[in-house]
């Protein structure tokens, strides 16, 4: 092992994040053929394969599981210590890691494409993934700060709130309940449901929700896209609920209803998120500021309150 690179480490991680030597040469931007040579140089260093491999699936050996854990902590360590000569410099150079939840890719980029201009030193990565992920990037050091709903209970975090986060709804904008007005909540059992699938935030807040209003939904369909739950919805296969932060674009052309649905919108909070052992480089510093400034101005102008149907939610945070 005392030959291999960090280079071969990162590419390792990669591919054992996303079980795909394709996927994870997109993430690096590199070649497949790069990437399993990478992956082949640390395999013939450790003297045993890391990766059971039949035609495209791919999955870690006994061998590779034990491998990851030491390729992490070493990765990680090394991102503290370029962090921490960033601070000595005191210049804003360097990797940004950010990790998000897949909801906030309708609004996180936007506000990124703003930070970037102010600092083009800088070399930025997106993680993206539901919430149960996310919680264990962090715990694994493998984001410097997160974008997140609900913050993770597990892990000792700074957790600052930044903007409103409502969860709404939705339909298709012919459906019964679109044009009925104010909805009971037991009606929602008449009809099926797509929903998020476990672990995301959108879930748990939706769990809540039914709890709440002892309800219990006829789901048809459990997604992990919020994108494609979209586009069933105004398909007209069923009712579902997400972020009012997801669906900006089909109100603005009326694709798609809000449901003014008793106890809904559920109004939980954005949250800037990290670790309390990890000391933040000058760039995780300046992003956390520049979100707890402006993330919420740009979310309430780019999704005004007329979009929602009147709050009878609580926050949860």
């Amino acid at each position: 092992m005392k030959n291999a690179t960090f280079r071969q480490l990162r590419v390792f991680s990669e591919v054992a994040r996303h079980l795909s030597f394709a996927r994870a040469a997109q993430a690096l931007h590199l070649t497949p053929p790069a990437v399993t040579m990478q992956v082949k140089e640390l395999e013939g260093h450790v003297g045993m394969p890391l990766f059971e491999r039949s035609g495209r699936k791919v999955a870690l050996t006994t061998v590779g599981e034990y491998m990851l854990v030491y390729a992490r902590k070493m990765l990680a360590t090394l991102k503290d210590a370029e962090d921490a000569a960033a601070r000595l410099q005191k210049l804003e150079t360097g990797t940004l890691v950010i990790g998000m939840v897949s909801t906030a890719e309708y609004f996180l980029p936007h506000l990124l494409a703003e930070f970037r201009r102010e600092h083009e030193g800088l070399d930025i990565r997106l993680a993206v993934s539901n919430r149960e992920q996310l919680v264990k990037m962090l715990h694994a050091n493998e984001v410097d700060i997160a974008i997140m709903g609900r913050p993770p209970k597990e892990l000792a975090t700074r957790v600052e709130p930044f903007a409103a986060h409502p969860h709404v709804w939705v339909a298709p904008v012919n459906h019964p309940l679109a044009l009925a007005g104010h909805v009971p909540a037991t009606l929602l059992q008449d009809y099926g449901c797509i929903v998020r699938e476990q672990g995301s935030g959108t879930r748990a807040a939706l769990e809540k929700f039914l709890l709440d209003e002892h309800v219990e939904l006829r789901v048809i369909m459990e997604m992990a896209s919020n994108e494609t739950i979209k586009q069933a919805v105004m398909a007209g296969m069923g009712l579902s609920f997400l972020s009012l932060h997801t669906i900006g674009l089909e109100l603005r052309h009326r694709l798609i209803a809000v449901l003014d649905v008793q106890g809904a919108p559920v109004v939980r909070a954005w949250n800037v998120v990290h670790t309390l052992s990890k000391l933040l480089s000058p760039a995780a510093e300046a992003f956390r500021y520049f979100v707890l400034e402006r993330g919420e101005s740009w979310l309430a102008e780019n999704f005004p309150p007329h979009f929602m149907a009147p709050e009878r939610g609580t926050a949860d945070t």
